[in-house]
């Protein structure tokens, strides 16, 4: 009796380098159980690209034009939820690092790790877990997220500047094209890090960081 393979792991790659973006394509094509399905060279280009491939995997840089890999995470994110991020950048800073994954990000790895190390990670975030290389993982050790102090990130600043201009959940799904639930979802975390439950406190607070205009 045949047993049916399982199908590969479907990854695309963004990255605003061609030659990074054909190298990872080159190391990933020895791999039977990967299947790269599309890339992309810049983040605004990353949700429309996804919405026409499906990946299980995204691969995604940071530095990158008009918009970067961590507000692109924030939006893949949104949109699709089951979709996992790992952040493959030459940053190596804790402040990347824990912004990657407040952004939502599964793992994080460094450009100069080997290709086996990067297959490894794929095959790791695509499980559901969390991955990142050691470097990374000895720095995240030695300077640990407190939660409760939490900044918010660019999309959750995003939100809250049209709440703080009086506008409904249903108006900024339809501005930013999400779904209300997902706006509901963002004011509940703003909430929670900025340990605020009420309208006027948003207010003042989106004032005070510049995110809306006082006049």
């Amino acid at each position: 009796m045949n047993t049916l393979s399982p199908s590969p792991i479907k990854i695309m790659l963004v990255d605003d380098h061609p030659m990074v973006r054909d190298g990872l394509s080159a190391c990933l094509s020895f791999y039977d159980d990967i299947a790269i399905v599309g890339a992309c060279n810049d983040g605004t280009e990353v949700l429309q690209t996804a919405k026409q491939c499906l990946p299980d995997v995204i691969l995604m840089d940071i530095s990158m034009p008009n918009q970067n890999g961590l507000e692109a995470t924030e939006i893949i994110k949104e949109t699709f939820p089951d979709t996992k991020i790992l952040i493959f950048s030459m940053h190596e800073s804790s402040e990347f690092v824990k912004n990657a994954v407040q952004a939502g990000a599964s793992g994080y790895i460094l450009k100069d790790t080997d290709s086996e190390e990067v297959y490894q990670a794929i095959k790791t975030v695509a499980q559901g877990k969390s991955y990142f290389g050691s470097n990374i993982a000895q720095m995240l050790l030695a300077s640990p997220t407190n939660p409760s102090n939490e900044r918010l990130t660019a999309r959750e600043q995003m939100i809250l500047s049209h709440i703080a201009t009086g506008q409904s959940s249903k108006a900024i799904a339809h501005t930013l094209d999400i779904s209300v639930r997902t706006v509901e979802a963002h004011r509940r975390n703003i909430k929670s890090k900025l340990n605020i439950d009420n309208l006027a406190e948003l207010v003042r607070y989106a004032i005070e960081q510049g995110l809306v205009n006082s006049a």
